[in-house]
């Protein structure tokens, strides 16, 4: 088989992607993202808060908005809709850290309590 017909073979067996409903969702959650964003600088703006102090309470929000978001299970189905346009602005990056702590699930027993036979041995 040549690399030409390999290619073509790959491209006849690949999914179609719809990068057109992809770029477009990315877009607009993305821009809703940033729209949400403006308007909490607006409202700790108007709380008495200068510029620098409003950002910085933004993206506490954003920040905490996002992982609350993620330990529901609600952004990784925005994920999947609009892709990028969750993963570009300060929620991806709240996303990405707050993931593996929800998915890190620890036995309890094995990580809290020694096992049966050395509980004897514990001093009290």
């Amino acid at each position: 088989m040549t690399e030409k017909q390999y290619g073509k073979l790959v491209q006849e067996a690949s999914p179609k992607s719809p990068i057109w409903k992809n770029c477009l969702n990315a877009f607009w959650i993305g821009g809703l993202i940033c729209v949400l964003g403006q308007l909490l600088m607006s409202f700790y703006g108007g709380l008495g808060l200068d510029k620098t102090d409003a950002g910085t309470a933004v993206s506490m929000t954003l920040v905490a908005l996002s992982a609350l978001f993620t330990g529901l299970s609600l952004y990784d189905d925005l994920a999947k809709v609009a892709g990028a346009g969750t993963l570009v602005p300060i929620t991806g990056f709240a996303n990405s850290v707050a993931a593996p702590a929800v998915e890190f699930k620890t036995d309890e027993g094995a990580i809290i309590y020694p096992s049966q036979t050395s509980l004897h041995k514990l001093p009290r």
